[in-house]
């Protein structure tokens, strides 16, 4: 099976080919290549998304089973944890698998003809993932306009919101400076701070203050490594 995974020029990372109109088993098997080349890189690395071809009338994932669709969250999932800092690039319409992708990654550019859409099945609106995460990034009375009302988001509008970090009228030269930007960070500090932006709104202080104090250790254990050196 054809999973479009090539090595960044640089050897920094991967980057992964995302046509939104291929079939959600080829599209999860496609999430896992790239993750499993990731993984098997080290600790500095970056993944590539290049998200593009929405179906046209915006159905996904179309007459599938559950199976297949706990599979792609599950894929989904991988990418968001991967210690390895990731960006996306939405080119075009942008929505199903696409939005699903974008809405997991570090660092996330938009051409300024790109605009976002809700997923429907059916005529029916699709509840995936996409809405948990809209509200954990966005907060419930702005995803709640998204949601209930189905409106498209344009790139200026998806800034505003801060669910897209750039519009590039150049789209190569500002996936080029953002790969070079990240590429500099440990993948795996990068899976630290998004564990803990992903777990702060959902968890507890009580429950959070340990996740947080084992980061904090880490840090001043780094500190001591690099302090012993210096001497």
């Amino acid at each position: 099976m054809k999973h479009d995974v090539a090595e960044l020029a640089d050897g920094l990372g991967f980057i992964l080919e995302i046509d939104g109109t291929r079939a959600l088993d080829e599209l999860t098997a496609s999430v896992n290549s790239v993750c499993s080349r990731a993984e098997g890189h080290g600790t500095q690395s970056v993944v590539v998304l290049r998200l593009s071809s929405a179906p046209a009338d915006r159905t996904w994932p179309g007459r599938v089973r559950i199976g297949e669709v706990n599979r792609w969250e599950r894929a989904v999932r991988r990418l968001e944890r991967l210690a390895a800092v990731t960006v996306a690039v939405s080119e075009g319409t942008c929505g199903g698998p696409a939005l699903d992708l974008l809405l997991t990654v570090d660092f996330r550019i938009a051409s300024p003809d790109s605009r976002l859409l809700l997923p429907v099945n059916d005529d029916h609106f699709w509840p995936g993932m996409a809405v948990y995460r809209l509200v954990g990034q966005l907060g419930a009375a702005q995803a709640r306009r998204l949601v209930l009302w189905g409106h498209e988001i344009t790139a200026a509008h998806a800034v505003s919101l801060g669910v897209v970090d750039e519009i590039g009228g150049d789209v190569e030269e500002a996936l080029r400076a953002a790969v070079v930007m990240l590429g500099r960070l440990s993948g795996a500090e990068v899976a630290v701070r998004r564990r803990l932006l992903l777990e702060a709104s959902s968890t507890s202080y009580e429950e959070a203050i340990g996740t947080h104090l084992a980061a904090c250790d880490r840090e001043l254990r780094r500190l001591g490594r690099a302090g012993g050196r210096q001497a």
